[in-house]
């Protein structure tokens, strides 16, 4: 089973970007369909971007489609998810998780295997 840390949170104005990177353990990363999810205060965890194990298809939640982009480097084991043009509402902690063999459907319901310790973003006006 992989093991995940979040890095790349932090604070930036509206309009701006940050690129969040979730570095993984484990043997079978490649196996693995890799999210984010967030959860800002006093809300729900959400589902944000997932990218599947075989393929690299790629789902975006609505609310960051065009603006968020997941991608994963199976040599390094990493996912990254690059934001732009981020907004207020983006304020949150980012999650990154993981789950063996997921199929996307799956994914945005939160059922994943593994998961990170988060990493929080704020994005001031």
């Amino acid at each position: 089973q992989v093991q995940l840390v979040e890095s790349g949170g932090g604070l930036v104005q509206a309009g701006g970007s940050l690129r969040l990177s979730c570095a993984a353990s484990g043997r079978t990363f490649s196996r693995y369909t890799l999210a984010w999810f967030r959860q800002a205060p006093g809300k729900e965890r959400e589902f944000v971007a997932a990218i599947h194990w075989a393929g690299g298809i790629t789902d975006y939640a609505d609310s960051v489609t065009g603006r968020f982009t997941i991608s994963r480097d199976n040599a390094k084991n990493t996912v990254d998810l690059q934001m732009n043009s981020l907004k207020p509402d983006d304020t949150a902690v980012y999650y990154c998780a993981a789950g063996f063999l997921s199929r996307l459907s799956s994914v945005r319901t939160g059922s994943m295997d593994v998961w990170g310790r988060g990493t929080l973003v704020t994005v001031s006006s």
